[in-house]
């Protein structure tokens, strides 16, 4: 069994000259840094006094989910000789908030609509969404459901 490392470094910039003086006196701004990568300026959702126009944890965790399953189906794909053409997906979270303001993900879909080149490969790659759930690193580090409903278009490459 082999064992990745992964690295970043979260630096608070939303002190506004008090820190954490009381609940309205900061900023919930931050800045998220990776090595040998552009730095992700975030924020919280507005919902919790953040910055609407910055990268927010929940947006994150729902990308994060999208994009591994989006990396795994693409790859199962082509060891199986299915030609996509094009893919591109709307996930929706769902997101539950308790009394106490804490709270948790209770689902997340993935809704993929995914382009292949030819018709006899559909049932392939609509069943190749099982296994590519199955092996995303993300989801199954998660505890609640991720479920998809992809959408497959065909196009006949002439």
């Amino acid at each position: 069994m082999k064992i990745h490392h992964y690295h970043s470094t979260i630096t608070w910039t939303g002190n506004n000259g008090t820190g954490t003086s009381n609940y309205l006196s900061y900023s919930r701004d931050h800045v998220i840094s990776i090595p040998h990568k552009p730095d992700i300026y975030g924020s919280s959702d507005t919902a919790f006094r953040g910055d609407g126009t910055k990268h927010n944890p929940e947006d994150m965790l729902l990308a994060s989910l999208s994009v591994c399953h989006m990396l795994w189906y693409l790859h199962l794909c082509a060891d199986a000789g299915i030609h996509i053409i094009s893919y591109r997906d709307t996930p929706e979270g769902k997101m539950l908030e308790n009394q106490e303001g804490g709270g948790k993900f209770i689902e997340v879909i993935l809704n993929p609509i995914i382009t292949i080149e030819h018709t006899d490969m559909i049932d392939l790659a609509l069943s190749l969404h099982e296994k590519a759930h199955a092996c995303c690193f993300i989801a199954n580090s998660v505890n609640f459901p991720v479920k998809h409903n992809p959408i497959l278009n065909i196009q006949h490459i002439v």
